[in-house]
């Protein structure tokens, strides 16, 4: 089978541009029409639920989505017909992740492929910038490479994500990102508290650590994390009084802990909630390691704890865009012990912080939503 799958994935790819190209022939662009695409999530959240709403007051387009849980996830022969149609026939494509069947189209003209990307800032090293690591992608590759636009959070990482996508500067929008918006709504925060506080009692009474760390490994087949670096037992024996903890991994890690936290009640774990930006509301530390999230959650001037076990091997296959001392607003723990200590001591470094917050996060005020729409659409 492993033989074969490049040849199936070949002959795939042959059907898609063939049929794409049919449908170009045969239909014109439809001003009006709107596409969300993902591989990674199965329903409408992250930006694309902030765009959306937003195209949505509109009320003159034709907005379709086609979204799936993962790359895993293959298509229906229908699927895959009414994809390639609308690919082929909307003005407006929206994407949010990696999304390997439109890379190896030739767009026609007038389309606009725009990237709202899943994660805010620039840490760890994505796309082109990862070419002479494993898991990159080949110089000569056509991925990313299509989009006619991208977002990101400010002025001075437009150079960053334009190296990760392989295309010029110019096409790369410091327009902030549309799901920031809902910090700015203090209605929108209230309301997200009280859901939780009425779905776990516990909440209100104790204070909250939210566990989120990042994925390991080349990509989002490979994804895993080691839990032997964190003791889920000791962590509960040592907290369990004072704090009840949020376990929030990446949606690529598809392996589970030894330990049985659903057994612990100072455990709650969120994983299968797809956006991890509701649970900040409610979050008094948090604790991840390379995790795009510490972009999120600078908006909250509240400590965080980086946990790095593994960060020399890190830094080695993976890298960051810019020293780690950039990012890191909050200690750096390498063992379990320090991690331990830093909780009964954990703080925030306003000074530090703010520099980091201005640095990635300057261009969401929100009205992300708005400016994007804007940019993209009305003024075409």
């Amino acid at each position: 089978m492993n033989v074969l799958k490049p040849f199936l994935q070949r002959v795939r790819q042959i059907f898609y541009i063939v049929l794409y190209k049919i449908f170009c022939l045969f239909n014109r662009l439809n001003d009006d029409r709107v596409l969300f695409l993902s591989a990674s999530r199965a329903s409408l959240t992250g930006n694309f639920k902030f765009v959306y709403d937003e195209i949505k007051k509109k009320n003159k387009y034709d907005i379709n989505l086609m979204l799936k849980s993962s790359l895993k996830v293959r298509y229906t022969f229908s699927q895959s017909i009414r994809l390639m149609y609308l690919i082929s026939t909307s003005k407006y494509i929206y994407l949010d992740d990696f999304y390997p069947i439109i890379y190896a189209l030739k767009l026609r003209k007038g389309t606009n492929l725009i990237q709202l990307w899943h994660a805010m800032g620039a840490f760890k090293r994505v796309g082109y910038s990862r070419l002479d690591k494993d898991g990159g992608p080949a110089k000569n590759s056509l991925t990313h490479k299509n989009y006619t636009g991208a977002i990101v959070s400010s002025e001075n990482i437009r150079k960053d994500y334009a190296e990760a996508f392989g295309i010029s500067i110019d096409k790369v929008h410091a327009l902030g990102i549309p799901r920031t918006d809902i910090f700015f709504d203090k209605k929108y925060a209230d309301k997200v508290k009280n859901t939780y506080y009425k779905k776990y009692p516990v909440l209100k009474d104790k204070k909250v650590i939210l566990f989120a760390p990042t994925f390991r490994g080349a990509g989002q087949k490979a994804a895993h994390y080691n839990f032997d670096w964190f003791d889920f037992k000791k962590f509960s024996d040592s907290f369990s009084d004072e704090y009840v903890c949020i376990i929030k991994l990446h949606p690529f890690i598809k392996n589970r802990p030894v330990y049985k936290i659903e057994k612990d009640s100072f455990y709650i774990d969120m994983t299968s909630e797809r956006e991890i930006n509701d649970i900040l509301f409610i979050t008094d530390i948090l604790i991840t390691d390379y995790s795009s999230v510490i972009f999120e959650y600078s908006f909250f001037k509240k400590p965080v704890i980086f946990y790095t076990p593994d960060l020399d091997e890190y830094k080695k296959s993976r890298d960051f865009y810019y020293p780690l001392s950039k990012y890191t607003y909050g200690p750096v723990v390498k063992n379990f012990n320090s991690l331990l200590k830093e909780i009964k001591t954990a703080k925030v470094d306003l000074g530090k912080l703010d520099s980091f917050y201005n640095y990635f996060c300057s261009s969401c005020d929100g009205k992300s939503a708005k400016r994007v729409v804007k940019y993209f659409m009305d003024n075409k």
